[in-house]
């Protein structure tokens, strides 16, 4: 098979290449293993022919990582196609599109080959805030982060404090000026853009969204964008998230975020407890949140809730429960002495990990009030023999030294208990042993300076050479001798000197600076590819750059009964006559068909009018005939009276844009007492246009449009029927296409051009032996194609 495929590449015919593209892809969808075919597939890159190149990039993408080597051949080829002026065009282009189908594609390319391009979106932005709702929903996520950007350089903050939010800018009608200068002459009223309105209003039904990614957008866009009383809209919505399992995370990190809008999530603080199911990760974030809630208000239910969780059997999130009772004492002054007491029970807790949190907990709490609870410090040094965790032996050894002064008999003894165990400490205990010794030397000297000598030299000898350094540093401070006297007189103020109180925080604080819901926001720190936010501008730039011109149609309305006319074409160019119970009347020539009103009749008449309305309108003949009188009016522009006697009859034409499909249109045909249905369906050869070109453009032409644009049968006819007229005759009876010249006796071509979008169609017939023929149609119209295929073999066959 491989043998096969690289002798259909060695062709030159492109027919044959995209064949076995096509053949190389269907393996590739069942599971087999096409990479041999590697070095002959990636030549093809750079051909012109859109289909192949289609599949070449699908082969590209399935096996580029494999065959690294050789796929660098192809990266020069995807430079040229990628041109960043180009793709602007085309993006450009579509942008203009309606479809909500291109909204969400369209906006992700432009936001990796040109975001800071905003005047592109300036006259699509209210198109693209009204497809929203239809978007696809990963396309909503990217239109909305787009817009978010967007919104955040057009129009102005509405969060200024000095301003009064009114939206609206409207006075009651006897407010007295006198009264309003008083009360308001230093308020500026803020007045919203009614873009900045329309896009937070069209973004708000999107919350109740089944996609997480889609709400979560909605969020950082109120939270970045709305005035500060509308960001609450979102909080049910994040809430509601919290019981997905999958995406609990990303949701917990958003409430945590906007928990600086007071109040928002304090009703549904119980949807923040936490469960024995929940992750470690999980259980930390919700304990982040609930230490946010509290106020002095449900502190007490909160704290009762954390007593729970301290005697969880996950350490970590036990830990994380006395950081959090920490925080909560710092930041409730009302509780401060409720949470150290309750640290301090804890200290006889089984497990050591909750012991040792709950000393440094208590270290970082005395710090705020030293000169109160030196009864605590006398606890923690009873209990130091029991605890055996480094970071909560050194935070005891730490607040012995700091507040040797207060406990001038304890102190001591645990530097004594000290000296005996250093050698078998941790290092960071070894370091507040020495800064313990150092501290009771100079407050203390006559019972501690043998003990600080003795340790200074086994420090002296340590294996670690921070405590070695350390060591030689405190005993040069302290010390006297005579290189060392000047530093002598600075020792107190050196190691005894106040130190500040610790601050506790969140370790989620201070995140602002960085787009709510990026991965820049979950790291905390600015990554590769992120777009900050612009700050709001001072002044609002022009809003008429988002103006579009929309034209609207020219309506005549009289007094009396609408009337509506929708028109279509019939399968061939048919009339129909009916009256009542009369029979259909039908000629050979013509395929008659009926259209029966009860009162009114419609008829196509047989002179073709030229084409009115537009050039892309198909051009239809239409006979209005009244059985009764009455009056009526017309959308379109009719040059008729507005009464119809009975049997009198008017004949107009109108054009319909068909825009290349043969979907018929529906119409309501109405009058003041009734209303009726009318249906025209164009056949595909009327939705084409002659199209003049010579015999080497055709060629030219038809080369460009192979494979997937190409569409034949094999058709057999008499031979009374194979002479150039016949042809023709036949050709044309189905087609608006114009016979193109033809150097051989056996070739009939045939040109034109679609009425809507002005695609090519192409129709070559060439004859063979045995009165069989090759009917082939060219064009991009795949679906025109072979029903315009179909018409044209059965014309030509029955001929």
């Amino acid at each position: 098979f491989s043998t096969q495929m690289d002798q259909n590449y060695s062709l030159n015919k492109e027919s044959l290449k995209l064949e076995a593209m096509k053949r190389i892809v269907g393996l590739i969808s069942k599971g087999k293993n096409a990479s041999e075919l590697f070095p002959a597939v990636v030549k093809n890159v750079a051909s012109k022919n859109i289909e192949l190149k289609k599949l070449v990039y699908v082969y590209l993408v399935r096996y580029a990582e494999e065959q690294q080597d050789l796929a660098l051949l192809s990266i020069s080829t995807f430079q040229r196609a990628l041109k960043k002026e180009q793709l602007i065009e085309v993006i450009e282009k579509l942008l203009k599109d309606k479809s909500t189908l291109v909204a969400g594609s369209v906006v992700v390319a432009f936001e990796e080959v040109c975001p800071d391009r905003i005047d592109l979106i300036h006259k699509n932005f209210r198109k693209l805030c009204n497809l929203l709702v239809d978007v696809e929903e990963w396309g909503q996520v990217v239109i909305i982060n787009m817009l978010t950007r967007y919104a955040r350089t057009q129009f102005t903050s509405p969060w200024r404090e000095d301003a009064m939010f009114d939206e609206n800018n409207e006075k009651a009608f006897y407010d007295s000026d006198s009264e309003e200068k008083k009360g308001q002459a230093d308020v500026k009223t803020y007045i919203m853009d009614p873009d900045h309105r329309l896009l937070l209003r069209n973004t708000k039904p999107l919350l109740q969204s089944r996609n997480t990614a889609v709400v979560m957008a909605v969020a950082q866009l109120y939270w970045h964008l709305a005035p500060k009383h509308e960001v609450s809209i979102v909080t049910k919505s994040l809430v509601r998230l919290l019981r997905s399992h999958r995406y609990i995370v990303v949701a917990f990190k958003h409430c945590y975020n906007l928990l600086s809008k007071q109040g928002m999530f304090e009703p549904y603080m119980k949807s923040f407890y936490v469960r024995s199911t929940d992750s470690t990760h999980i259980k930390t974030l919700k304990l982040e949140i609930l230490t946010n809630l509290a106020n002095e208000a449900n502190i007490s239910t909160i704290l009762r809730e954390f007593q729970t969780y301290v005697k969880s059997q996950d350490k970590a999130f036990a830990a994380a429960t006395i950081q959090a009772i920490g925080r909560c004492a710092t930041n409730i002054s009302e509780v401060t002495d409720t949470c150290l007491n309750g640290l301090v029970l804890l200290l006889s807790n089984r497990d050591e990990s909750v012991v040792a949190e709950s000393v440094v907990v208590i270290k970082k709490l005395l710090q705020t009030q030293p000169n109160q609870h030196s009864d605590i410090i006398s606890h923690m040094a009873k209990l130091f023999d029991n605890i055996t965790v480094p970071m909560a032996r050194a935070s005891i050894l730490w607040l012995m030294g700091e507040y040797c002064e207060r406990v001038p008999k304890i102190a001591p003894d645990v530097l004594r208990k000290m000296a005996k165990t250093f050698t078998v400490e941790e290092d960071i205990v070894k370091l507040q042993t020495v800064n313990l010794a150092a501290k009771l030397f100079l407050t203390n000297s006559k019972q501690t300076k043998l003990l600080t000598q003795y340790i200074l030299n086994l420090g002296k000898y340590d294996q670690n050479y921070d405590i070695r350094d350390r060591t030689r540093f405190i005993r040069q401070l302290i010390v006297p001798s005579e290189k060392s006297s000047t530093l002598n007189k600075y020792a107190r103020r050196i190691l005894l000197a106040s130190k500040p109180a610790p601050v506790l925080e969140s370790a989620f604080k201070d995140r602002d600076r960085f787009q709510l819901g990026t991965l820049s926001h979950s790291l905390n720190i600015k990554t590769s590819g992120y777009q900050e936010l612009s700050e709001w501008p001072a002044v609002a730039p022009d809003p008429s750059v988002r103006n579009v011109e929309v034209i609207e149609p020219v309506k005549f309305l009289l007094k009396s009964a609408l009337f509506q006319l929708q028109v279509s074409f019939t399968e061939k160019p048919s009339y129909s006559c009916s009256f009542g119970n009369a029979t259909r009347v039908s000629c050979k020539t013509q395929v008659v068909k009926m259209l029966v009103c009860s009162t009114l009749l419609l008829r196509p008449t047989p002179p073709p009018p030229p084409l009115i309305c537009s050039p892309f309108t198909a051009s239809f003949p239409t006979l209005h005939t009244a059985l009764l009188s009455f009056t009526f009016s017309s959308p379109f522009i009719f040059p008729f009276s507005e009464r119809l006697e009975p049997r009198a009859s008017v004949t107009v034409s109108m054009g319909i844009d068909f825009s290349d499909s043969t979907q018929a249109a529906n119409f309501q045909l109405c009058t003041k007492e009734d209303q009726f249905s009318v249906s025209i369906q164009p056949a595909v050869g009327e939705l084409l246009m002659p199209s003049t070109m010579t015999e080497a453009d055709f060629c030219k032409e038809q080369k460009k449009l192979l494979g997937m644009n190409e569409t034949s049968a094999t058709i057999t006819m008499t031979t009374a029927n194979t002479s150039s007229q016949t042809i023709n005759k036949q050709v044309l009876s189905v087609a608006n296409v114009g016979v193109a010249p033809s150097s051989q006796n056996n070739f009939h071509r045939f040109a034109g051009r679609t009425v809507s979008s002005g695609a090519l169609v192409l129709v070559s017939l060439e004859l063979k032996e045995s009165s069989s023929a090759l009917l082939t149609i060219n064009t991009e119209k795949s679906i025109m194609a072979s029903m315009l295929l179909q018409d044209l073999k059965q014309a030509l066959t029955e001929a």
